[in-house]
């Protein structure tokens, strides 16, 4: 039995082949994505296959999205090699009040994800057309929607309430948090690797989206991002945090709905303060005032809520950086780890240096009061894990 996991995006389709063994998955063994699937983009496939990287140029057209499941089927029937596919598990980033869990798609499902879209408006309405591409593509292919909100279904009523009337939160205009599957993926390895991981565990997912996740029990308990994914650290192009007021006045000035969506969505973060760019790594070469002042923004947020999530674990036994800037950025984790230093974080240099998101690694001194791993996450293998367990 084999896994097809999929993440459906704007312009992007991500894809791996994840085996089962005795009900559990294993390493994927085909990895692959599809680039330029937005309007009047070039799309281009990519994948690797037994140590083997190839790539394939698709006629660009009007139907992108559909062309490239059309290769895929190809490529994944054209080499006997290649496992057949018993189920597709999708990520999905809202699951809302109605799915705490994975669940298998029905028509019913796909109608009750459509409506949260305005809480996710950056990936739910290409996640559930990835789904139903896939369901035309693979008809007879059972397909799971894989939620992001699922693991921080362990929040209590405390950790995800609002102040506000509470109609509003009868309603779902509530904490839901993100990044789920990275997390239960990094909290599984953890587990696996350290026994303090079953203590208080503060998790970071940094990349063009980002949130801090605290856990204990391997729980979650606390998140930064909450009703929507624009909530907590800085980001990409998201700002992170924001006093409402300011959305006030900009609607005085007389902005409307689309127009703050935009901001908030795809302006601010690392884009909107530095003028630049939201690549944080394009920033590091930059070298300019502006794109300093980005990165030291981006940093100083996930300190200061790094400590707020710590105040509600009581301690700290273990941190976690993943994520395409968790992975990789050195300077980050230094910088991180040098100002979270009166916890007891105490990071050894040479091993941070050598860790570059190619393996699990632990980065702190034999004498640090606090574990600090370098996990590269694997959201994909959690929902193929999830898929296998539903079907």
């Amino acid at each position: 039995m084999s896994i097809l996991a999929v993440n459906a995006g704007s312009s992007t389709l991500k894809f791996s082949i994840y085996p089962l063994q005795g009900g559990q998955v294993q390493s994927s063994v085909l990895t692959g994505s599809f680039e330029g699937l937005e309007p009047g983009g070039v799309p281009v496939l990519g994948w690797t296959f037994q140590g083997r990287q190839q790539t394939r140029q698709l006629t660009p057209g009007a139907n992108s999205f559909g062309e490239a499941l059309r290769s895929l089927g190809e490529l994944l029937a054209g080499d006997p090699a290649i496992p057949a596919i018993d189920a597709i598990a999708h990520r999905v980033v809202h699951g809302g009040q109605d799915y705490s869990a994975s669940v298998r798609v029905t028509e019913e499902v796909l109608t009750r994800l459509s409506r949260l879209t305005s809480m996710a408006p950056l990936h739910q309405p290409h996640n559930l057309q990835g789904i139903r591409a896939f369901q035309k593509a693979f008809p007879a292919t059972p397909q799971v929607a894989c939620f992001d909100t699922a693991y921080h279904a362990t929040l209590t009523e405390l950790d995800y309430s609002y102040a506000l009337p509470q109609a509003l939160t009868e309603q779902g205009v509530r904490r839901y948090g993100f990044h789920g599957l990275s997390y239960q993926y990094v909290m599984g390895v953890l587990q696996q690797r350290s026994a303090r991981a079953g203590g208080r565990v503060l998790m970071a997912h940094l990349g063009n989206g980002a949130s801090l996740c605290a856990a204990i029990e391997g729980r979650s308990c606390a998140t930064t991002m909450g009703f929507s994914a624009l909530e907590g650290l800085v980001m990409g192009t998201r700002g992170g945090s924001l006093d409402a007021g300011v959305l006030l006045y900009l609607l005085e000035q007389g902005w409307d709905h689309d127009r703050l969506q935009t901001m908030l969505y795809k302006q601010s973060g690392l884009l909107g303060v530095s003028g630049i760019s939201a690549d944080m790594r394009r920033l590091r070469l930059d070298g300019s005032a502006a794109a300093q002042r980005a990165i030291d923004l981006f940093t100083h947020r996930v300190v200061c809520e790094s400590g707020a999530l710590v105040a509600c674990l009581g301690g700290l036994d273990v941190l976690s950086f993943s994520g395409g800037i968790g992975e990789h950025d050195v300077v980050l984790r230094a910088q991180v780890c040098e100002r979270l230093a009166w916890m007891g974080v105490a990071l050894d240099p040479a091993l941070n240096q050598q860790a570059s998101g190619d393996a699990v690694l632990a980065i702190h001194k034999p004498a640090s009061r606090v574990q600090v791993w370098v996990v590269p996450t694997d959201e994909g293998r959690v929902a193929a894990q999830e898929a296998a367990r539903l079907i």
